[in-house]
């Protein structure tokens, strides 16, 4: 698995992010700073919405991260999470069970590809909050006792573990859940157009304000791109979908002349060593699209693929390495333009 706070699909051609495109003063867009990363939202008002619709919609953008971040947010000392990673409370709450429940669903699907409880081993690797200058087979021997998926109980709202050293990290799933609350939010107060974007993952409701599919380009896997947009590999259509991308051209180390990049292989404890650069999933809803995207990267190219051809609900845009050349695999469901 990976963090996902460095793999960004990247939000263009869209309204209000290319000079000279005509909005309509119907839509408004909202940014910021938020989980580690950052946000773009852009919706329309819906019909009969009252004057101080945006302040509305600014201060339901607000409670969905601050609520997300006090539950799920490893990097929040006092969350719910950070709290029962240091054994200090067994009760959850109801973001926490939704996301927990999910990745259990998941990594079952991928025969543990996707495993939240691997964060013991981001940290060994220099990807967590600590690092190891060598990591030698032995440090691996010691972690892998007490991660994995079964190590972990929900039962009612109480979460059980099998060894207190155990530790979970949602940061490859909880911010594809975010985007899923945010649009459900809104939807509530009666948006049907927009695009939700937090860090990369994307849910699309409806149309752009050019009446047409939201396009969303997803950025060349060239290693060290750190400047979103930059290179586009291929811009897709979407609507009523969500969408999220993987890879490991963002953040990597090279010791001793050797690529280490922050996708582990749960399963192994190892760095993943394969021909896959870059995994974009569209799926019905953002966290298991967010979930998906991981998975295929852990599991590489031949077996994402066979995945997908025995799972057509979801939707894959796949880059990889052929020969030093990047090549790519689309499902049949993917629209692009380029």
């Amino acid at each position: 698995m990976m963090n996902k706070a460095f793999s960004f699909v990247i939000v263009c051609l869209m309204a209000f992010a290319t000079a000279g495109c005509n909005t309509g003063n119907d839509f408004i867009r909202l940014e910021g700073s938020a989980l580690g990363t950052t946000y773009a939202i852009t919706l329309k008002t819906p019909p009969g919405a009252p004057s101080g619709f945006r302040a509305l919609a600014e201060q339901t953008v607000t409670a969905v991260l601050q609520n997300i971040n006090n539950s799920l947010s490893i990097y929040n000392n006092h969350s719910l999470i950070s709290r029962i990673n240091r054994n200090l409370t067994q009760e959850t709450d109801s973001l926490f069970r939704i996301v927990f429940e999910k990745a259990v669903e998941i990594s079952d699907l991928t025969d543990g590809a996707f495993d939240i409880s691997a964060a013991p081993l981001f940290d060994l690797w220099g990807f967590g909050f600590e690092r190891k200058d060598n990591v030698r087979t032995e440090h691996i021997d010691e972690l892998l006792p007490y991660t994995g998926m079964d190590k972990f109980r929900l039962v009612g709202t109480l979460m059980f573990k099998e060894d207190p050293r155990g530790s979970l990290s949602m940061n490859a799933i909880a911010k594809g859940f975010a985007c899923d609350l945010m649009a459900r939010e809104f939807t509530l107060l009666g948006v049907t157009d927009m695009l939700v974007e937090i860090g990369g993952e994307i849910v699309c409701k409806g149309l752009n304000p050019g009446k047409e599919p939201w396009r969303i380009g997803v950025d060349s896997p060239v290693d060290g791109n750190v400047h979103p947009g930059e290179h586009i590999e291929v811009v897709i259509r979407l609507t009523d979908k969500s969408l999220a991308t993987s890879g490991n051209y963002r953040n990597y180390y090279i010791r001793d002349g050797e690529k280490y990049a922050h996708i582990i292989d749960p399963r192994s404890g190892y760095p993943v060593n394969h021909n896959l650069l870059s995994a974009t999933v569209i799926a019905d809803d953002c966290m298991t699209a967010d979930a998906f995207a991981t998975a295929f990267m852990v599991m590489g190219l031949e077996a994402s693929k066979s995945y997908l051809q025995d799972h057509p609900g979801l939707g894959a845009f796949l880059i990889y390495d052929e020969k030093g050349k990047f090549s790519t695999f689309a499902t049949d469901n993917i629209i692009t333009d380029l």
